[in-house]
C-alpha cells in the first residue's frame, strides 16, 4: 500500500483488533495503530459515524488501507493473508485459514460472554453469579473442545508444526493469542489443559519466539491484558 495502513479500536484495549497487530507486526508492515494516538478515539467514532461511508463499520476493528475500509477482524485478516504471505496462495488453502479464524472468533466470543454472561451493557459485579456458572462450563466443557480442535486440526498437518501447511499463517498467529488470553484469564485451568493439548502449547512457543513477534511483545505498542478487554482475569472465575 502507498501509505501506511490505519487500525482503529477502543482506546487502550487489545481486544479483538490485537489479532490485526499480530498480523500487521509479523509481515513488518508499516501501520499507524489508532488505538494508542492522541484523539484516536475521536477518528474512531468519526469514521463509524460518517454518513458518506457506503461500506460503513458496525464496530471496531476496522482497517484503512488505501481508500478501502474493512471491518470484521476475520475479513480484516482475509484481505491482510495473501498481500504479506500470511495464507496460502491457493482459493482452497486461503478459505481453510479463514475458517480456522471463523472458529476462533467463536471461542473469543465465548470468552467475553464468561464475564458478561447476561449483557455487555451490564458492569461484571452486576452479573457476577452468572457469570461464575458460566465461567465453570467454559472451563470445564468450552476450553477443552476448542484446544482439542486444534490438537487435532495440528496433528493432521504432521510435522509442520502449523495449522495449514508448512508455513505459519495468519491463523497460528491468531492461536496463539487465544492461548495468550486465556493463559492469562484462567491460569490454574489452562496449566491442566496446556498438558493435554502439547501441539498447542508448543505453536505457542514457536510463535512466541517468532523475531518480529517477540520484538514486538516486549515493545510498548503490545498493550497489557487488562479487566477492561476481552480476556479478563477474575480469580473467582478460575476453578
Amino acid at each position: 500500500m502507498p501509505k501506511p495502513y490505519e487500525l482503529y479500536y477502543w482506546l487502550g484495549l487489545q481486544g479483538r483488533g490485537e489479532f490485526v497487530r499480530l498480523a500487521l507486526e509479523e509481515a513488518g508492515a508499516k501501520y499507524v495503530d489508532y488505538t494508542q494516538q492522541k484523539g484516536g478515539d475521536e477518528k474512531l467514532m468519526r469514521l463509524m459515524k460518517s454518513a458518506t461511508l457506503k461500506t460503513p463499520p458496525f464496530a471496531p476493528p476496522f482497517l484503512k488501507a488505501g481508500k478501502l475500509l474493512i471491518a470484521q477482524t476475520a475479513n480484516i485478516l482475509l484481505f491482510l493473508g495473501p498481500r504479506h504471505g500470511l495464507a496460502p496462495k491457493d482459493e482452497a488453502g486461503r478459505l481453510w485459514v479463514h475458517q480456522l479464524q471463523l472458529t476462533i472468533a467463536d471461542l473469543v466470543a465465548e470468552a467475553h460472554d464468561t464475564h458478561h454472561p447476561i449483557s455487555g451493557g451490564l458492569y461484571y459485579e452486576d452479573q457476577k453469579r452468572e457469570a461464575k456458572e458460566r465461567a465453570r462450563y467454559f472451563r470445564e466443557e468450552r476450553i477443552p473442545k476448542f484446544l482439542g480442535y486444534f490438537e487435532r486440526v495440528l496433528e493432521k498437518g504432521g510435522r509442520t508444526g502449523w495449522l495449514a501447511g508448512p508455513r505459519l499463517t495468519y491463523a497460528d498467529l491468531s492461536l496463539f493469542q487465544v492461548v495468550a488470553g486465556l493463559s492469562y484469564a484462567f491460569p490454574k485451568a489452562m496449566e491442566r489443559l496446556t498438558q493435554e493439548t502439547p501441539r498447542v502449547t508448543r505453536l505457542y512457543a514457536r510463535v512466541k519466539e517468532r523475531p518480529n513477534i517477540k520484538a514486538y511483545l516486549q515493545s510498548g505498542r503490545r498493550i497489557a491484558f487488562n479487566e477492561d478487554g476481552i480476556f479478563r482475569h477474575y480469580p473467582e472465575l478460575d476453578g
